[in-house]
């Protein structure tokens, strides 16, 4: 089946008591067992649920994975994932990553004696020289924020030659645009608040992944630990997934006004958006992905300047997340990337002047004049 259809079938089927088109929201704790060890497949909601369960058939099909597990939130999702390692065993992880993700690797994962060394993946040779063994690699692409490119294929094969699993945070381009189990990783994580809900109003996380052993290892975690994501936000992702295919277009359409706006501007430093023919990254994007996504960052120079520009924009709301049919802006040295020192956010070139856009779908040229009116404070 096409993507789109997938979008909209995959996983569903009428209900069979009522012929429902639409999935229902199986909101129960346990179901009625006929007998002792006798019963339909269900036997308590933690470890199933027939909402979830269809959400996690099309959240696979859509990436084009054996099979998918959801989770309350996307960091429960990236738990579940690495709860396949084991202590002693060591992870790389790309350097530029969302600051939970680098949170939960070096004050939580640490504790558990799983050593994490953080590496540029955006150099794929380099990273093979220097990463030594490791057990798991660990990637966003395009990174979060500074929108470096990795090449899935070329890491999925230093991942391999050592025998380790490559995991792929693919939240800011969705399966629409881009799939890294056919480019050769192993798992692919999404927060599923972001662009596959797509409407800002649940939070929830999914693994996909390529192996039936690493299906039944996470459902095993998914029932043991208990972080399941509920019958409701089930729904409403199954409800946003039916759009994605619509909704990411506008979002990249979007994301290319915008960006070419923002270069434009004589107040602005830098944009980072690996649209643009010039940016490192922009022909290993044209490869791996079908598009650039609305993921872009800007820098105005200063936190007093961006501060000025973030009390200013009204149509572009100031807050947490991405990936909302509506545009959100944030400050990522005071927001997601809040966790690293200022040490190492200066090491990454994450300044105090970064303003991160997360392109909505409203019409661009009031999200231009919106931008327009906010710099001319700065």
């Amino acid at each position: 089946m096409g993507f789109a259809t997938d979008c909209i079938h995959a996983g569903q089927e009428p209900d069979p008591s009522t012929g429902a088109i639409i999935t229902p929201i199986y909101q129960t704790s346990t179901y009625v067992q006929e007998g002792l060890g006798v019963h339909k497949g269900y036997e308590y909601a933690r470890t199933q649920n027939p909402t979830r369960r269809a959400l996690e058939k099309n959240l696979a099909a859509l990436e084009g994975g054996t099979d998918a597990c959801c989770y309350a939130s996307g960091m429960a999702a990236i738990q579940a994932v690495l709860s396949l390692l084991q202590a002693g065993q060591r992870v790389v992880v790309s350097d530029n990553v969302y600051g939970g993700t680098h949170r939960f690797f070096t004050k939580v994962l640490s504790r558990c004696g799983i050593e994490s060394a953080f590496l540029d993946a955006s150099d794929a040779a380099g990273l093979a020289a220097r990463a030594g063994e490791f057990a798991m690699l660990w990637i966003e692409t395009p990174t979060n924020p500074l929108m470096k490119i990795c090449d899935i294929a070329a890491l999925a094969e230093v991942a391999h030659k050592r025998g380790a699993l490559l995991a792929v945070d693919n939240t800011f381009l969705s399966p629409f645009l881009q799939r890294p189990l056919a480019l050769g990783a192993d798992l692919v994580v999404h927060s599923t608040t972001k662009f596959l809900n797509g409407h800002s109003d649940s939070v929830g996380g999914v693994a996909v992944v390529k192996s039936a052993a690493h299906a039944d290892a996470l459902r095993f975690y998914q029932n043991a630990a208990g972080g399941i994501l509920s019958p409701f936000d089930s729904w409403l992702v199954l409800r946003g997934t039916k759009t994605l295919a619509l909704r990411m277009p506008r979002h990249e359409e979007n994301g290319r006004t915008v960006a070419e706006f923002l270069r434009g501007q004589k107040k602005i430093g830098k944009v980072y958006w690996p649209g643009f023919p010039d940016h490192p990254g922009h022909d290993l994007q044209r490869r791996q992905a079908s598009g650039f996504g609305s993921m872009i960052t800007f820098d105005l120079g200063s936190r007093e300047a961006a501060g000025r520009l973030l009390g200013a924009v009204r149509l572009c709301s100031l807050g947490e997340s991405l990936g909302g049919i509506e545009t959100l802006i944030s400050h990522p040295a005071t927001m997601t990337h809040a966790g690293y020192t200022q040490a190492e956010r200066d090491a990454l070139g994450i300044s105090d002047g970064l303003v991160r856009i997360s392109v909505g779908c409203e019409d661009a040229e009031d999200l231009k004049a919106d931008l327009s009116r906010a710099l001319d404070t700065v």
